[in-house]
């Protein structure tokens, strides 16, 4: 395993590894607690709607298994349902049955023999579960066919018009919730991941909590920042002590809804200074989600200063998703100390071999497969 000096949290910074001569910061290690990354490149978390009944099928293998042998550092299987109402759709990923376990386990082993790490995403829909798969209509539409299920949320205020008012969660159904998100992390544990992450963004449940626009409870869960932030940091606490102390735990946050009077940057900033005495290494800075209303710019890398400002002043390792595709576009980012990884989303479903590619670019030695060595350029 490659040495390397750590950052806090356990990371290497871009400055030190340009200081010891590790060529493109792009492809230089990263460790976070007991785990190492080859790479700074993690596949992003994305719903792939083939799961069936929540367990994960030989479309996860192929498509997971692919990325793996394309080079990427760390690998997040996407949004994976801690309780079967979580489930964006009924082809959604899920974790709440023992039965899941082992579809997963094959997974991971195949992809670690590959020298990927593996991470979990540990996820509850909330108000917009209940979806049909995007392919079967235009995934705006709650399912209408027979298979639908009641949403919840914090407050009973629709995801948009048209769509249906979740329930408010009563709180003793919020210590189930946190209750099914601590077992879900152990049955991640069981599978054999190294890295969890628990999403917090987009507009789904832990989410729809912190958010003022989409939280008007009274109780101990709404009003003042602390009490929105109530049960993340319930969540957060439930899935550590699941989690081996020697695995990482990420968080991925809508760092700004870019909504007016919604969450924003100060607010993720003064969350973020509480992640460490609740055992998270690292955010995974996204954006948006709650609202169709939302104004987000539609720029290449429009997430990198949000992860940059998170980065610099709660001293915590940042990730960033969103409209990264290009190879010296995410060299910058590790370089210039915008984030200590990159996310790739779409652009890794365009190209599985992405890594390989970008390393070639870059002047680096890309981890190729010993099976596709005689393919390698010279």
């Amino acid at each position: 395993m490659t040495q390397t000096t750590t950052a806090p949290g356990g990371a290497a910074t871009a400055a030190e590894d340009g200081a010891r001569g590790a060529g493109p910061h792009l492809f230089s290690p990263f460790a976070m607690r007991g785990v190492t990354l080859r790479n700074r490149i993690v596949v992003s978390p994305m719903c792939q709607y083939s799961a069936d009944d929540g367990a994960a099928t030989d479309w996860h293998l192929v498509h997971l298994g692919s990325r793996a042998v394309g080079g990427a550092g760390l690998i997040i299987v996407e949004a994976t349902a801690v309780e079967p109402r979580g489930r964006i759709s009924p082809e959604d990923s899920g974790l709440w049955n023992d039965k899941h376990v082992e579809p997963l386990a094959r997974i991971v082993r195949f992809c670690k023999g590959q020298g990927a790490a593996m991470g979990m995403q540990l996820a509850h829909a909330g108000r917009k579960a209940s979806t049909y798969r995007p392919w079967e209509s235009h995934g705006n539409t709650p399912v209408r066919d027979g298979r639908e299920w009641e949403t919840v949320a914090a407050s009973p205020i629709p995801y948009h018009e048209g769509w249906p008012a979740p329930r408010e969660l009563r709180r003793d159904e919020i210590a189930a919730v946190v209750s099914a998100f601590g077992r879900a992390a152990a049955r991640a544990r069981a599978a054999g991941f190294d890295v969890l992450e628990i999403h917090a963004a987009h507009g789904y449940l832990i989410h729809s909590f912190f958010s003022p626009l989409s939280n008007r409870r009274t109780d101990e869960y709404g009003g003042s920042s602390e009490n929105r932030c109530r049960f993340f940091f319930e969540v957060m606490d439930a899935v550590r002590r699941e989690w081996p102390a020697e695995k990482p735990l990420l968080a991925r946050i809508s760092t700004v809804d870019w909504l007016d009077g919604g969450w924003g940057v100060d607010d993720t900033i003064a969350l973020a200074r509480q992640f460490a005495a609740h055992g998270v290494d690292a955010i995974d800075c996204s954006s948006g989600g709650l609202s169709l209303a939302q104004k987000m710019p539609a720029t290449p890398g429009y997430n990198a200063a949000l992860a940059e400002r998170v980065r610099r002043e709660v001293g915590i390792p940042t990730a960033v998703v969103g409209m990264i595709t290009e190879a010296r576009q995410a060299q910058e980012i590790i370089a210039g100390g915008k984030a200590d990884l990159v996310v790739m989303a779409r652009e890794m479903l365009r190209q599985p071999y992405w890594p390989l590619h970008a390393a070639r670019e870059l002047g680096a030695d890309g981890p190729w497969a010993p099976q596709y060595l005689r393919a390698k350029p010279r």
